[in-house]
């Protein structure tokens, strides 16, 4: 008996892991070693069960990895005709088709105990599933295919192609040719520039667990733009998959690779192989990529190109949903410059106006000038500026974000309040094609989709905006990510008249399957209503009411409302033993929660509170206060008022909105001294900023400079 097949009866005797200490390290990076080990026992196998041995049966090409004689990976593809791949037993494939000439894959198709590694992928369908194993014997110019691991794959990011063959899967075109190189042209540069899938093949010389060891080939798609060149170097960013990270895991044992870039249209095959890096951690410019966790990087050592190689060709159908939820490299410079300007006021076109409820008009706002919009989380807000009446300024107010993510628009849905000029302005004179300016989104009142604790989210009124943002938020991220945060939407309303995102809330409870639970309260039910089919119950929320509707578990709170509604929800929720960290409100305005946590007396520093973590900072008894743009100055004394009202005294036009620290229009740049906080700021500012609407010099601060 050979020493491969030895190791193999060894690791087949004992209850082996399915993955390799690489893929284990990074599974234990993420805190997922436990549970991957569960749930790699249960879907990768030993064998490849009936429906897999039928499906590689009727493909009309694999994705082959290997290594070749100078240990380096790589990734090919090899054209199949009906009929070439039988599947005998349950652990072995035999193949007949031929390798394609000058394809590096000939070094070890024919070597008996090879390892190998394929992919077996239906674009038009996006099925696919994966085997790796080894060559075990030859058979009239084909091989058999010994299974070491069997196991399907997500449908993720695989574009929609239809293939026809032009000749028989064995030949080459009339004007095929190869070409070897070690630097990248600009012709190749641009493809892979352009291409929105590729292959990439890793290896782990087996050794201590055969099964689980060898080469691996695997599918990476994206948006056309998702890989960055840079001389002979390619970046790539890393989307949510199944954290089994079996190539990434083979590169932390092994940093090389096979990449293989087809051209379905022309038949050219483009294969590199080379070093990679891994990312892990993420830097500025990924942070602003739509849909990466990481990235890792790709330097070629040599390729071979071959052209009109491919015996099929394949017309572009249509990108992946996943796809479309991820971004661009050029994107993300765009969004990494624009964030910087993100305090700037930016015009944006009204694109559809829909009516929602009665009194609460949606508003889909795009760039005036197309440029890419900046990612933002589910609940943050905006602000808005409207000219005001003749002879006075513009009038600007935060508006919540009603719509999730989706690199389309921005969406505000906005109730018309009596003796609000900016409700009545957007209500009434912006219509579809006007302008309008507002500032990228901000605030710190956001949910997280990949927190595994159930949340419950709370609206009453306009308050239900940030809600309809999250539940969407968290059902995309649910198809992305393959794991559902559990949530409860309550929605308190006056009527069913009044109440908005109704149809929505439904619509995501049923595509959810129920993992998103929505709950309607109204405090007046209509004539003919009842309880159990238009609205689930008359009156108010109550600790009862909670503990009719949720089960016993440990929740995140998520509230927005009016004040005393907010309050009573808070004051409730303590009461049935929910710990302050655990309920997060958003408010405008002075309705913000008197928090047990969280409530002082005095004033606090220039710090965003947290957990209820608040430092007590006492006003200065006397300061200088100067303006450095407008080379003003004003002595100011304790009790004196706020550094806005000061401005505004001195003849001063500075941006507010709330006068309270909520919505952050008023963020203006210290360049000295220290401020202390009159009341608590709910709206985020950046590191150097102060929300001049309810600050003042703080102790020991003899001068304070703004940039104003």
């Amino acid at each position: 008996m050979d020493i491969h097949n030895e190791n193999q009866q060894q690791a087949q005797t004992v209850d082996a892991s399915p993955f390799h200490r690489g893929e284990q390290e990074l599974q234990s990076r993420l805190g997922l070693l436990s549970k991957m080990e569960v749930m790699g026992k249960r879907m990768i196998r030993s064998y490849m069960p009936e429906q897999h041995r039928e499906f590689y049966a009727q493909l009309p090409f694999l994705i082959v990895g290997s290594v070749d004689n100078q240990g380096r990976p790589w990734a090919s593809i090899l054209p199949v005709n009906l009929g070439e791949i039988v599947s005998p037993t349950p652990t072995r494939l035999k193949i007949d088709s031929k390798v394609i000439k000058g394809d590096p894959l000939n070094d070890s198709y024919h070597r008996k105990n090879a390892p190998i590694g394929l992919l077996g992928i239906e674009m038009h369908s996006r099925r696919r599933n994966r085997v790796n194993g080894y060559i075990n014997l030859q058979a009239n110019g084909g091989v058999e295919f010994q299974v070491g691991q069997s196991f399907g794959n997500c449908p993720q990011y695989i574009q929609h192609k239809q293939f026809k063959y032009i000749r028989d899967a064995g030949e080459q075109g009339p004007n095929y040719e190869k070409h070897t190189f070690t630097a990248l042209d600009n012709q190749t540069r641009a493809m892979i520039e352009n291409a929105e899938m590729f292959f990439v093949a890793s290896a782990v010389k087996a050794i201590s667990n055969i099964s689980s060891e060898g080469v691996d080939v695997s599918h990476r798609g994206g948006r056309p733009g998702f890989i960055k060149v840079q001389g002979n170097t390619l970046t790539i960013p890393d989307y949510p998959g199944n954290n089994v990270f079996n190539t990434f895991g083979n590169f932390l044992l092994n940093p090389k690779a096979g990449l293989l870039f087809t051209d379905f249209l022309s038949g050219e095959l483009t294969l590199l192989t080379g070093r990679v890096e891994l990312h892990w951690e993420k830097n500025t410019e990924l942070e602003n990529f739509q849909g990466a966790q990481r990235s890792w990087t790709f330097t070629l050592e040599q390729g071979i190109k071959l052209k009109d190689a491919l015996p099929f060709s394949a017309d572009f159908g249509e990108h992946s949903p996943n796809t479309l939820m991820t971004g661009t490299w050029p994107e993300a410079v765009t969004h990494t410059e624009q964030a910087k300007k993100s305090d700037g006021w930016q015009v944006f076109s009204l694109v559809k106006r829909v009516d929602e409820a009665e009194g609460i008009c949606s508003f889909y706002l795009q760039p005036r000038d197309n440029i890419p919009l900046l990612p933002f989380k589910a609940g943050m807000h905006l602000l808005l500026k409207v000219p005001g009446a003749a002879g006075e300024k513009s009038l600007i107010r935060p508006y919540t974000l009603s719509s999730a993510p989706n690199g389309q628009y921005y969406r505000i849905s906005v109730k018309h309040e009596f003796n609000d000029g900016v409700s009545h302005y957007l209500h009434h004179h912006l219509q579809v094609g006007g302008r309008i300016e507002l500032k990228a989104p901000r605030g710190g009142f956001h949910i997280d989709p990949t927190q595994t604790r159930p949340a419950v989210l709370i609206g009453a009124g306009i308050g239900i905006t940030p809600m309809i943002a999250m539940a969407t938020h968290i059902y995309n991220e649910s198809v992305r990510l393959r794991q559902q945060r559990l949530i409860t939407v309550i929605q308190v309303s006056k009527t069913t008249n009044s109440r908005a995102f109704h149809r929505e809330f439904k619509q995501l409870e049923q595509l959810s399957d129920r993992q998103i639970r929505y709950v309607s309260y109204v405090s007046k039910a209509l004539q003919g209503q009842e309880p159990g089919v238009e609205f689930n119950g008359v009156g108010r929320l109550s600790t009862d009411v909670y503990r009719q509707i949720l089960a016993l578990d440990d929740y995140d709170f998520f509230i927005c409302g009016p004040a005393g509604f907010m309050q009573s929800q808070y004051d409730s929720l303590l009461e049935l033993g929910v710990a302050d960290n655990r309920i997060f409100a958003e408010a405008f305005g002075p309705a913000s929660l008197h928090r047990v946590a969280r409530q002082i007396s005095g004033v606090v520093e220039n710090s965003v509170v947290e957990e209820g973590a608040v430092v007590k900072v006492a006003e200065a008894t006397q300061s200088l206060v100067k303006f450095s743009l407008s080379k003003v100055e004003q002595a100011w004394q304790r009790g004196d008022k706020t550094l806005l009202e000061i401005a505004e005294a001195l003849g001063l036009a500075p941006e507010f909105g709330c006068r309270s620290g909520s919505c952050g229009a008023c963020a203006t740049p210290l360049i000295a001294g220290r401020i202390s906080y009159r009341t608590i700021p709910a709206a985020y500012q950046a590191d150097n900023q102060v929300l001049i609407c309810c600050a003042v010099p703080a102790k020991g601060a003899d001068e304070l400079v703004l940039k104003l």
